[in-house]
């Protein structure tokens, strides 16, 4: 049997504490949207387990009509829009990594400067109003297609791959098309993997110019906008519809423990996001390329 160091094992329980640490307000926020609106008075800072369990809050959350096409407005949004991302991304990275392409420099010198110079929310919110695109959700799927950074993580990946077998993809006949879907795009999968995790948690998460875009069009909203309504605003009666009529309904309320299960409901599909995209983290650059 393999000898455990003492300080291997030191080691480990200070990450634990570590991790423990980390997760505690997220447990405290959990064990508070299932504690039941009688029984949240008991509940500390510390406890990670619900004090009298309950799925009313839950209950409530997911029947109220602004809520429910908030998370179908954000599946959307952030759907079509991580696939648009990604696909240009892709495209555009592959585009100016190509040796060959004239003015190639120049192109990498000007999205480095959109970078590095961004535009603010007025230049932003005039060509949006020009385009005719407010109140539309083009305005949020359009908005940053293309993140430089994103496109940068990209094409350091593409420039790492050997040319010798792009040179055997050309002397197979393989067009500029099947170089990047046969060649590259096979060859990259945990590049793909990272931008679209991150395109995703962003497109997911945004809600400040969703706010100002659609700010006319509440039924466009997406889940985070309403969530801000209720959780940061405290906007209970556009929202929830008032306590009056949730304590008819629901028999007792409470604030605060609505607003944990609003903020739950808002992380949880990024969390079932990540195990589904980590996986592709460790498989090796050259798996699943085609010649």
């Amino acid at each position: 049997m393999k000898k455990v160091k003492l300080s291997d094992i030191v080691i480990g329980v200070v990450l634990m504490l570590f991790v423990i640490y980390a997760l505690q307000p997220i447990l405290n926020l959990l064990a508070l949207s299932f504690t039941h609106p009688d029984s949240v008075q008991e509940l500390n800072g510390l406890d990670i387990f619900p004090k009298k369990f309950s799925l009313l809050n839950y209950q409530f959350i997911l029947s109220n009509p602004s809520i429910v096409k908030g998370i179908f407005n954000s599946v959307l949004y952030t759907g079509i829009g991580v696939f648009i991302s990604v696909t240009f991304t892709v495209i555009a990275a592959f585009v100016l990594t190509r040796e060959k392409l004239i003015g190639r420099k120049l192109f990498i010198l000007i999205t480095v400067f959109i970078m590095v110079f961004e535009p603010g929310i007025v230049p932003e919110y005039l060509v949006m109003k020009d385009f005719g695109l407010l109140g539309s959700m083009w305005s949020i799927i359009l908005y940053k297609m293309v993140n430089v950074y994103y496109l940068i993580i990209m094409m350091r990946f593409f420039e790492d791959i050997p040319k010798s077998i792009v040179e055997a993809a050309l002397l197979d006949g393989a067009n500029q098309i099947k170089m990047l879907t046969r060649v590259f795009v096979p060859m990259s999968k945990p590049s793909i993997a990272t931008i679209t995790l991150f395109y995703s948690v962003y497109r997911w998460n945004e809600y400040f110019r969703s706010g100002i875009y659609l700010s006319s069009q509440p039924g466009k909203w997406p889940l985070q906008v309403v969530l801000r309504q209720f959780v940061v605003l405290e906007d209970t009666q556009a929202i929830v519809g008032g306590f009056n009529a949730m304590s008819q309904a629901y028999g007792s309320v409470n604030f605060e423990a609505l607003q944990a299960a609003a903020i739950i409901v808002g992380i949880i599909p990024i969390l079932l996001l990540y195990p589904i995209i980590l996986r592709y983290f460790t498989k090796g650059t050259f798996e699943g390329s085609i010649k």
